[in-house]
Protein backbone atom coordinates (compact mmCIF):
# COMPACT_ATOMS: atom_id res chain seq x y z
CA UNK A 1 0.00 0.00 0.00
CA UNK A 2 1.32 3.15 -0.72
CA UNK A 3 1.52 6.00 1.65
CA UNK A 4 0.95 10.14 1.39
CA UNK A 5 3.61 12.06 3.38
CA UNK A 6 3.28 14.68 5.23
CA UNK A 7 6.23 17.02 5.79
CA UNK A 8 6.12 19.09 8.67
CA UNK A 9 7.75 22.65 8.35
CA UNK A 10 9.94 24.23 9.20
CA UNK A 11 11.88 21.10 10.46
CA UNK A 12 15.65 19.96 10.50
CA UNK A 13 18.56 22.57 11.11
CA UNK A 14 18.10 25.64 13.02
CA UNK A 15 20.19 28.80 12.56
CA UNK A 16 21.70 28.00 16.09
CA UNK A 17 22.92 24.37 14.47
CA UNK A 18 24.11 25.70 11.85
CA UNK A 19 26.56 27.94 13.26
CA UNK A 20 28.09 25.51 15.35
CA UNK A 21 28.48 22.73 13.02
CA UNK A 22 30.30 25.93 10.34
CA UNK A 23 32.08 26.73 13.19
CA UNK A 24 33.51 23.52 13.17
CA UNK A 25 33.79 23.09 10.21
CA UNK A 26 35.97 27.06 9.47
CA UNK A 27 38.15 25.48 12.68
CA UNK A 28 38.86 22.01 10.92
CA UNK A 29 39.82 24.33 7.43
CA UNK A 30 42.10 26.76 8.50
CA UNK A 31 44.04 25.23 12.05
CA UNK A 32 46.43 22.03 12.25
CA UNK A 33 44.92 18.89 13.43
CA UNK A 34 44.05 17.60 16.40
CA UNK A 35 40.82 20.28 17.00
CA UNK A 36 38.93 19.06 20.19
CA UNK A 37 35.23 19.55 20.55
CA UNK A 38 33.75 19.29 24.56
CA UNK A 39 30.50 17.38 24.16
CA UNK A 40 29.15 16.15 21.32
CA UNK A 41 28.98 20.00 19.05
CA UNK A 42 24.85 19.22 18.64
CA UNK A 43 23.25 16.24 19.05
CA UNK A 44 23.12 14.31 16.28
CA UNK A 45 25.01 11.15 15.52
CA UNK A 46 25.50 11.75 12.28
CA UNK A 47 27.09 15.26 12.28
CA UNK A 48 29.19 13.96 15.13
CA UNK A 49 30.77 10.96 12.83
CA UNK A 50 30.93 12.97 9.84
CA UNK A 51 32.83 15.84 12.00
CA UNK A 52 34.90 13.06 13.65
CA UNK A 53 36.02 11.88 10.32
CA UNK A 54 37.17 15.12 9.36
CA UNK A 55 39.41 15.08 12.15
CA UNK A 56 37.65 16.95 15.18
CA UNK A 57 38.14 14.78 18.32
CA UNK A 58 35.43 15.00 20.57
CA UNK A 59 36.06 14.73 24.43
CA UNK A 60 33.52 14.58 27.55
CA UNK A 61 35.66 16.89 29.86
CA UNK A 62 38.54 19.32 29.60
CA UNK A 63 41.18 16.97 30.88
CA UNK A 64 41.19 14.76 28.15
CA UNK A 65 42.17 18.48 26.17
CA UNK A 66 46.21 18.94 26.33
CA UNK A 67 47.39 21.95 27.58
CA UNK A 68 47.36 24.86 25.02
CA UNK A 69 44.97 22.63 22.28
CA UNK A 70 42.52 24.38 20.57
CA UNK A 71 38.54 23.12 22.20
CA UNK A 72 35.39 24.51 20.82
CA UNK A 73 32.83 24.80 23.14
CA UNK A 74 29.25 23.19 21.76
CA UNK A 75 26.10 24.69 21.43
CA UNK A 76 24.84 23.87 24.39
CA UNK A 77 27.16 25.95 25.88
CA UNK A 78 28.88 25.30 29.26
CA UNK A 79 29.47 26.68 33.38
CA UNK A 80 31.86 29.88 34.33
CA UNK A 81 33.42 26.82 35.39
CA UNK A 82 34.40 25.40 31.97
CA UNK A 83 35.50 28.55 31.27
CA UNK A 84 37.78 29.61 33.79
CA UNK A 85 39.54 25.88 33.57
CA UNK A 86 40.11 26.30 29.75
CA UNK A 87 41.51 29.81 30.72
CA UNK A 88 43.92 28.38 33.21
CA UNK A 89 45.10 25.57 31.01
CA UNK A 90 45.99 28.64 28.30
CA UNK A 91 43.84 26.73 25.91
CA UNK A 92 42.49 28.27 22.63
CA UNK A 93 38.55 28.69 23.02
CA UNK A 94 36.06 28.60 20.11
CA UNK A 95 32.87 28.74 21.19
CA UNK A 96 29.85 27.82 19.72
CA UNK A 97 27.06 28.17 22.25
CA UNK A 98 23.91 29.29 20.36
CA UNK A 99 23.38 33.07 21.24
CA UNK A 100 19.91 31.59 22.26
CA UNK A 101 21.18 29.75 25.45
CA UNK A 102 23.92 33.12 25.57
CA UNK A 103 20.77 35.30 26.25
CA UNK A 104 19.55 32.21 28.80
CA UNK A 105 23.05 32.77 30.59
CA UNK A 106 22.79 36.34 30.60
CA UNK A 107 19.23 36.13 32.35
CA UNK A 108 20.79 34.05 34.73
CA UNK A 109 23.27 36.02 35.95
CA UNK A 110 20.88 39.51 35.69
CA UNK A 111 18.39 37.54 38.30
CA UNK A 112 21.15 36.10 40.42
CA UNK A 113 22.75 39.44 41.05
CA UNK A 114 19.48 41.62 41.71
CA UNK A 115 18.77 38.72 45.11
CA UNK A 116 16.01 36.57 43.19
CA UNK A 117 15.61 32.64 43.81
CA UNK A 118 16.10 31.76 39.50
CA UNK A 119 13.95 28.99 38.90
CA UNK A 120 15.07 26.98 35.95
CA UNK A 121 13.08 25.16 34.23
CA UNK A 122 14.55 22.12 32.15
CA UNK A 123 15.85 18.88 32.11
CA UNK A 124 18.24 17.42 34.44
CA UNK A 125 21.63 15.92 33.15
CA UNK A 126 20.89 18.29 29.98
CA UNK A 127 24.28 19.77 28.65
CA UNK A 128 22.41 23.18 28.60
CA UNK A 129 20.95 22.95 31.84
CA UNK A 130 24.12 22.26 33.55
CA UNK A 131 25.51 25.32 31.40
CA UNK A 132 22.81 27.67 32.65
CA UNK A 133 22.90 25.49 36.39
CA UNK A 134 26.68 26.76 36.95
CA UNK A 135 25.80 30.51 36.37
CA UNK A 136 24.40 30.78 39.91
CA UNK A 137 24.81 27.45 41.10
CA UNK A 138 23.93 28.71 44.74
CA UNK A 139 21.06 31.03 43.99
CA UNK A 140 19.30 28.54 41.32
CA UNK A 141 16.97 25.47 41.76
CA UNK A 142 15.76 23.32 38.90
CA UNK A 143 12.52 21.92 38.28
CA UNK A 144 10.76 19.65 35.99
CA UNK A 145 7.22 19.40 36.61
CA UNK A 146 4.51 20.96 37.89
CA UNK A 147 4.95 18.62 40.87
CA UNK A 148 8.38 19.62 41.37
CA UNK A 149 7.13 23.18 41.97
CA UNK A 150 5.18 22.36 45.15
CA UNK A 151 8.09 20.93 46.91
CA UNK A 152 10.22 24.18 46.37
CA UNK A 153 11.45 25.88 49.20
CA UNK A 154 12.18 29.96 48.43
CA UNK A 155 13.87 31.50 51.24
CA UNK A 156 11.83 35.08 49.92
CA UNK A 157 9.11 34.44 48.21
CA UNK A 158 8.51 38.20 46.99
CA UNK A 159 11.70 37.70 44.85
CA UNK A 160 11.84 34.50 42.56
CA UNK A 161 12.24 34.76 39.28
CA UNK A 162 11.93 31.81 36.43
CA UNK A 163 14.02 31.03 33.27
CA UNK A 164 13.54 27.72 30.60
CA UNK A 165 15.93 25.39 29.14
CA UNK A 166 15.07 26.14 25.65
CA UNK A 167 14.48 22.84 23.75
CA UNK A 168 11.21 22.21 26.05
CA UNK A 169 7.53 21.43 24.81
CA UNK A 170 5.73 24.61 24.91
CA UNK A 171 2.50 23.33 26.24
CA UNK A 172 4.60 21.41 29.13
CA UNK A 173 6.41 24.00 30.21
CA UNK A 174 3.93 26.76 30.42
CA UNK A 175 2.28 24.32 32.75
CA UNK A 176 4.99 24.15 34.95
CA UNK A 177 5.48 28.39 34.66
CA UNK A 178 1.13 28.03 35.46
CA UNK A 179 1.98 26.48 38.74
CA UNK A 180 4.94 28.68 39.46
CA UNK A 181 2.53 31.47 39.06
CA UNK A 182 -0.12 29.93 40.97
CA UNK A 183 2.14 29.37 44.54
CA UNK A 184 4.05 32.16 43.91
CA UNK A 185 2.75 35.46 42.68
CA UNK A 186 5.75 37.93 42.70
CA UNK A 187 7.30 35.41 40.14
CA UNK A 188 9.13 37.76 37.49
CA UNK A 189 10.69 35.82 33.92
CA UNK A 190 12.57 36.93 31.26
CA UNK A 191 11.39 39.79 29.04
CA UNK A 192 11.00 37.05 25.75
CA UNK A 193 10.51 33.59 25.41
CA UNK A 194 13.30 31.44 26.48
CA UNK A 195 12.26 28.23 24.02
CA UNK A 196 13.62 29.13 21.36
CA UNK A 197 11.87 29.99 18.13
CA UNK A 198 13.18 27.04 16.48
CA UNK A 199 11.86 25.04 19.11
CA UNK A 200 8.35 26.67 18.84
CA UNK A 201 8.61 26.81 15.29
CA UNK A 202 9.17 22.77 14.77
CA UNK A 203 5.99 22.15 17.82
CA UNK A 204 3.89 23.98 15.90
CA UNK A 205 4.94 22.30 12.23
CA UNK A 206 4.14 19.13 13.75
CA UNK A 207 0.83 20.05 15.27
CA UNK A 208 -0.34 21.19 12.24
CA UNK A 209 -0.16 17.37 10.80
CA UNK A 210 -0.20 15.11 13.66
CA UNK A 211 -3.81 14.73 13.55
CA UNK A 212 -4.34 14.08 10.10
CA UNK A 213 -1.24 11.45 10.69
CA UNK A 214 -1.36 7.83 10.90
CA UNK A 215 1.95 7.71 12.15
CA UNK A 216 4.68 10.40 12.36
CA UNK A 217 8.35 9.92 11.94
CA UNK A 218 10.65 12.43 13.60
CA UNK A 219 14.47 12.23 12.45
CA UNK A 220 16.70 12.78 15.38
CA UNK A 221 19.04 11.38 18.04
CA UNK A 222 17.54 9.91 21.79
CA UNK A 223 20.29 12.56 23.29
CA UNK A 224 18.29 15.58 21.41
CA UNK A 225 15.92 17.23 23.47
CA UNK A 226 13.92 18.93 20.49
CA UNK A 227 13.25 15.52 19.04
CA UNK A 228 12.13 13.68 22.20
CA UNK A 229 9.65 16.52 22.59
CA UNK A 230 8.36 16.32 19.12
CA UNK A 231 7.48 12.61 19.21
CA UNK A 232 5.72 13.21 22.65
CA UNK A 233 3.62 16.04 21.18
CA UNK A 234 2.41 13.75 18.14
CA UNK A 235 1.67 11.06 21.02
CA UNK A 236 0.28 13.32 22.83
CA UNK A 237 -2.23 14.31 20.14
CA UNK A 238 -2.94 10.84 20.04
CA UNK A 239 -0.58 9.53 17.13
CA UNK A 240 2.14 6.69 16.76
CA UNK A 241 5.08 8.39 16.74
CA UNK A 242 8.80 7.07 16.90
CA UNK A 243 12.27 8.63 16.53
CA UNK A 244 14.51 7.36 14.12
CA UNK A 245 17.79 8.33 13.73
CA UNK A 246 17.81 7.18 9.93
CA UNK A 247 16.08 5.29 7.12
CA UNK A 248 17.44 2.21 8.58
CA UNK A 249 15.83 2.45 11.75
CA UNK A 250 12.03 2.52 10.19
CA UNK A 251 10.06 -0.43 10.92
CA UNK A 252 7.46 -2.13 9.03
CA UNK A 253 5.37 -2.87 11.45
CA UNK A 254 5.25 0.84 12.16
CA UNK A 255 3.58 1.24 8.46
CA UNK A 256 1.11 -1.72 8.67
CA UNK A 257 -2.02 -0.52 7.42
CA UNK A 258 -1.19 3.13 6.96
CA UNK A 259 -2.32 5.70 5.08
CA UNK A 260 -0.78 8.57 5.50
CA UNK A 261 2.90 9.28 7.31
CA UNK A 262 3.85 12.19 8.95
CA UNK A 263 7.54 13.38 9.20
CA UNK A 264 9.91 15.99 10.61
CA UNK A 265 13.34 16.26 12.36
CA UNK A 266 15.29 18.00 15.18
CA UNK A 267 16.51 21.12 14.74
CA UNK A 268 19.80 19.18 14.87
CA UNK A 269 19.49 16.43 12.42
CA UNK A 270 20.81 17.62 8.79
CA UNK A 271 17.98 17.56 5.96
CA UNK A 272 19.45 14.93 3.96
CA UNK A 273 17.94 12.02 6.35
CA UNK A 274 14.41 13.38 5.96
CA UNK A 275 14.88 13.35 2.02
CA UNK A 276 16.00 9.86 2.24
CA UNK A 277 13.37 8.81 4.61
CA UNK A 278 11.19 10.06 2.07
CA UNK A 279 12.53 7.95 -0.87
CA UNK A 280 12.64 5.02 0.99
CA UNK A 281 8.78 5.14 1.81
CA UNK A 282 8.11 5.81 -2.29
CA UNK A 283 5.00 7.89 -1.41
CA UNK A 284 2.32 8.18 -4.13
CA UNK A 285 1.89 12.35 -2.77
CA UNK A 286 4.01 14.40 -0.67
CA UNK A 287 2.96 17.46 0.91
CA UNK A 288 4.98 20.01 2.38
CA UNK A 289 2.89 22.16 5.67
CA UNK A 290 4.69 25.61 6.02
CA UNK A 291 3.27 27.28 9.04
CA UNK A 292 5.89 29.88 9.06
CA UNK A 293 9.63 30.52 7.09
CA UNK A 294 12.40 30.51 9.01
CA UNK A 295 15.18 33.66 8.36
CA UNK A 296 17.12 34.10 11.05
CA UNK A 297 20.64 33.40 10.71
CA UNK A 298 23.68 33.99 13.05
CA UNK A 299 27.18 35.27 12.58
CA UNK A 300 30.40 33.20 13.58
CA UNK A 301 32.26 34.31 16.19
CA UNK A 302 35.85 36.85 15.87
CA UNK A 303 37.97 33.54 16.56
CA UNK A 304 36.03 31.32 13.79
CA UNK A 305 36.34 33.81 11.62
CA UNK A 306 39.76 34.49 11.89
CA UNK A 307 40.65 31.33 10.90
CA UNK A 308 39.30 31.47 7.72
Amino acid sequence: MQVKVLLASPRSFCAGVERAIEIVEEVLRHRKPPVYVRKQIVHNKHVVADLADRGAVFVDELDAVPDGATVIFSAHGVSPAVREEAERRRLTVIDATCPLVQKVHTEARRFATRGDTVVLVGHAGHEEVEGTLGEAPDRTVLVETPEDVQKLDIPDPSRISYLMQTTLAVDEAAEVVAALRARYPDLRGPASDDICYATTNRQNALNAIAEEADVVLVVGSTNSSNSVRLVELAQRHGTPAYLIDDVSEIKATWLSGVRVVGITAGASAPPGLVDEVVAALDPVSVENREVVRETIQFTLPPAARRSS
